[in-house]
């Protein structure tokens, strides 16, 4: 399905921002992040995610702190109490958009 890579891309975008901002709801880092969307059928790589994190950082849906506890620096991330807003938002309109295509496709065309 080539052909359609560009538009399917689109769509996923925006559901990739809603699953982070539910899975960061617990303090997770970004190699565990994206072996974590990978298991919700999420399939993204690191050159997306990081700077989707850093984006939503900045905009205040995520807050972020340096765990330097173990061997290996790790930056942790966790949805802001804006970010839960957005979420529950983006989640109730997609549950709206999803019964909108669920009611075109079982229309007979």
């Amino acid at each position: 399905m080539e052909e359609f890579d560009t538009q399917l891309q689109e769509l996923r975008r925006g559901t990739v921002v809603l699953a982070c901002l539910q899975l960061l709801r617990g303090a997770g880092y970004g190699y565990n992040l994206l072996e974590q969307l990978g298991d919700h059928g999420f399939s993204t790589d690191a050159n997306t995610l990081y700077p989707l994190l850093r984006r939503l950082e900045k905009q205040g849906y995520l807050t972020s702190e340096w765990n330097t506890e173990e061997a290996r620096p790790r930056k942790f991330y966790r949805t802001s109490l804006d970010g839960i807003r957005l979420a529950d938002a983006l989640t109730t309109e997609w549950r709206s958009l999803t019964t909108a295509i669920a009611s075109l496709t079982k229309e007979e065309h």
